[in-house]
């Protein structure tokens, strides 16, 4: 098993309001114009999974919660992946309104793709991480089109940055 960890993230939320927004997975609707629509099509989500069709792979992809703990710690399955793996995200609150992220990956991967594909795994987890911290867990239920929009030039950003420094 490879483990990939992201960076640890700031979060300007108390780990009560990342949890709940974490640990349901419709939440993602909300913020489901950040996906890239030519990578990733066909996604449906309720509370415990997301299904998704990403380009490339040819067929669904499943995440499942496998396992959470309140305020904590969410974990996920993959599914349909000719690896297997989990994925977690730790929650840690330091101080009212202020908590920290980090995203873990771990995963059975040939030797090879792990050289090979290992340092835009770990450039996807730390990006991740980023954008997570980005989200107002604390003001969920407001969240408005210019976040979402912030979000979306972040990642594309991001992304630009990735692809020239290649």
């Amino acid at each position: 098993m490879k483990t990939y960890e992201s960076h640890i993230t700031k979060v300007n939320a108390n780990a009560a309001s990342i949890y709940s927004v974490l640990s349901d997975l419709s939440n993602i609707e909300k913020v489901r114009e950040l996906i890239p629509q030519d990578k990733v099509q066909e996604m449906e989500s309720d509370p415990d999974f997301i299904r998704l069709k990403v380009d490339g792979l040819g067929q669904k992809i499943v995440f499942r919660i496998v396992d959470r703990i309140e305020n904590d710690t969410v974990k996920f399955g993959v599914e349909n992946l000719p690896v297997d793996g989990n994925l977690w995200i730790q929650i840690k609150q330091v101080a009212p309104m202020d908590s920290r992220i980090k995203v873990t990956l771990k995963a059975e991967l040939p030797m090879m793709i792990a050289m090979m594909a290992g340092k835009k795994i770990q450039q996807g987890i730390d990006q991740a991480a980023d954008m997570l911290a980005m989200i107002p867990f604390e003001q969920w239920e407001l969240i408005s089109p210019e976040v979402i929009a912030r979000m979306k030039e972040y990642y594309i950003n991001q992304t630009n940055n990735q692809n020239n420094n290649e």
